[in-house]
């Protein structure tokens, strides 16, 4: 089968090649792919990994074979899927990480939802936010926008951070009651941060924090580190905190959640970017030059019929 692998010599070190077929089991389907979705992340990782591994995590389709044990659901059914090696025409996954997509939602949204929504769901869990002031720096990528939508619907008052002035549109009507260039104009202390940008920024974000605040470490978007002033950790009063973020095991019931409010109209998978995969180095390009907000989505080619031996 077709899929997409790592190379170094590529653009954004990502080419279209071949891979084994996948196989069910226990607790494990096979799915037909039919869209995948691209993280920035997972684009400057890619010329990391050994050459020849299927990339990726996000995708979508159907169900071609369930679980050898009966597990999950059946043959036929549409699914968006999160697990490794998911660019690819056929992938195995398991149960635990799929959900099944309601009609009336487009597959290709749903392939956007995986690792971005997922991670912007499960960092806002971490504190209350109802009536809470949350940052999100790097609003305007994929988590970023994500986290907007989801913070508004909880209850937040929603700060949206962004690069330049450009990246800035549509944040506003996302549910941001306030877009900022960098952190100039954020002038109140801030209870929570979902931060994708670290570096530089993500010292300066550590002042903003509110007694008891919080800062959820996600991205590291500027590549530069972050060095804190000596004593900078020290406040008065409730303690303050930074935490990390990687916590992926069994998504599926997240990315139910995720669809239902899809399918209701109340969240927007914000495709920036969307081709078929053999253009897969000028979306890789795109995400790492900051040019796409939301989600980059490829339309995979679909694999021919496997032929008894």
């Amino acid at each position: 089968m077709r899929a997409l692998v790592t190379d170094p010599g590529a653009p954004g070190a990502l080419r279209l090649g071949t891979a084994p077929e996948p196989e069910p089991g226990p607790g494990r389907l096979v799915l037909d792919v039919h869209h995948v979705s691209l993280n920035r992340g997972e684009v400057i990782g890619a010329a990391g990994r050994p050459p020849g591994t299927v990339h990726g995590f996000d995708a979508a389709g159907t169900v071609r074979e369930a679980a050898t044990d009966g597990a999950g659901p059946a043959a036929g059914t549409r699914v968006v899927a999160f697990g490794e090696g998911a660019w690819a025409q056929r992938m195995a996954v398991d149960v635990t990480a799929v959900a099944a997509v309601p009609d009336g939602v487009d597959l290709a949204a749903a392939a956007a939802l995986p690792m971005a929504g997922l991670t912007a769901l499960r960092t806002l869990r971490t504190r209350p936010i109802l009536g809470r002031r949350v940052l999100v720096t790097g609003a305007a990528g994929g988590v970023g926008r994500y986290a907007v939508q989801l913070a508004a619907l909880g209850g937040a008052h929603v700060i949206a951070s962004v690069g330049s002035p450009a990246r800035a549109a549509g944040l506003a009507k996302l549910g941001a009651a306030e877009v900022v260039i960098g952190l100039d104009g954020v002038g109140e202390p801030v209870d929570l941060i979902l931060d994708n940008v670290g570096g530089p920024q993500l010292a300066a974000a550590w002042q903003l924090l509110a007694p008891g605040g919080d800062i959820q470490a996600i991205g590291w978007a500027s590549g530069e580190p972050a060095v804190l002033a000596p004593y900078s950790l020290f406040s008065l009063g409730p303690a303050r905190t930074m935490s990390t973020f990687g916590d992926v095991r069994e998504p599926g019931p997240d990315l139910a959640t995720l669809l239902a409010l899809v399918a209701s109209g109340r969240l927007s998978p914000e495709v920036g970017w969307r081709g078929p995969w053999d253009r897969v180095g000028e979306a890789a390009t795109a995400l790492l030059e900051r040019r796409v907000a939301g989600k980059a989505v490829l339309d995979v080619t679909p694999a021919p019929e496997r032929t008894a031996p």
